[in-house]
């Protein structure tokens, strides 16, 4: 099975265990859903996410118990037979292990924890060589392993504040100031976390920069617009998400210039995809040694 096909079948067991999540869930299920034998279903799934089926579903579930038991007042006994936990001691044993703290505890406390982020939709790896072409001629030689994925973004609404003449981050902060980050923050409505971003040509206005900060909101928002910012219609699109490895923080800038190249030298028409920057903004995330540097470039699949 080619890399595609791979990435491909395991979307299909992504998405499934998404919708049944709250359901007993058998790995005959998602071999079925996969269309192969549940061995070589496990495998790939495995090989792509880096996490065995039931362990990935263990660990959204816990995921989603530590919101609720975060948001909502519940017993923990709750929480463990909604989320498919057999038992109370169960349930306290996984959610301990994962979070380093009792389930009991965090409901009455909330303190901060570290979440499961899951690798996605179209997950694969792609294993960069730094420095030489040829592993084989110098195996001494330093790598990195770089997540990929293309994730779908539908219709939606961006919130931005302009610069003038910024092209990267430090520009903007220098013209705009560095506090825009706090207030898209401030925005409850946001479907996800602010960006700083490069706008195509077809969104600069005449005597503005091409490096924006802003944050996504859905399509029909009504709230507040800051003052000083704008919104913008986004259409759907895909985005190819680039994810470096966890950094020491004080070792921003060479993860940040490392990814850089990467993207720069990636070939997306090698899993059926071409650049589309004329789409899309380009984006990334604030740069947090813990997750690695995440960036994310507009594509579209080729021959549409």
């Amino acid at each position: 099975m080619d890399t595609w096909s791979k990435i491909k079948t395991v979307e299909k067991m992504q998405n499934y265990i998404e919708k049944h999540i709250l359901e007993p869930i058998s790995l005959h299920m998602l071999a079925n859903e996969a269309g192969y034998s549940p061995w070589y279903a496990a495998r790939i799934f495995k090989e792509l996410t880096g996490k065995a089926p039931f362990e990935y579903i263990r660990l959204l579930r816990l995921n989603m118990a530590a919101e609720k038991l975060r948001d909502n007042n519940i017993k923990v006994i709750d929480a463990a037979f909604d989320f498919v936990f057999d038992s109370h001691e169960g349930f306290t044993r996984a959610f301990s292990k994962q979070f380093g703290i009792t389930p009991k505890q965090y409901s009455k406390t909330k303190p901060e924890i570290r979440f499961f982020i899951p690798k996605e939709i179209r997950g694969y790896y792609l294993r960069i060589q730094k420095g030489e072409d040829n592993m084989a001629e110098n195996p001494n030689s330093c790598t990195e392993t770089v997540f990929v994925q293309v994730v779908e973004r539908p219709a939606r609404k961006l919130i931005l504040k302009r610069g003038r003449n910024a092209k990267h981050y430090f520009e903007y902060c220098e013209e705009v100031g560095c506090g825009i980050w706090d207030i898209l923050s401030g925005i409850k409505e946001a479907i996800y976390e602010p960006t700083g971003m490069w706008l195509p040509e077809k969104m600069i206005k005449p005597g503005t920069s091409q490096y924006v900060q802003g944050v996504e909101v859905p399509l029909d928002y009504s709230g507040d617009i800051p003052e000083g910012f704008e919104t913008i219609d986004l259409n759907p699109c895909k985005m190819m998400i680039f994810q470096g490895q966890p950094f020491e923080d004080e070792k921003f800038e060479e993860s940040i210039l490392y990814l850089w190249k990467v993207i720069k030298n990636y070939n997306p028409e090698i899993y059926g995809f071409q650049w589309a920057d004329d789409e899309a903004p380009r984006f990334q995330l604030a740069p947090m040694g813990y997750r690695g540097y995440i960036e994310a470039r507009p594509v579209k699949e080729l021959n549409q």
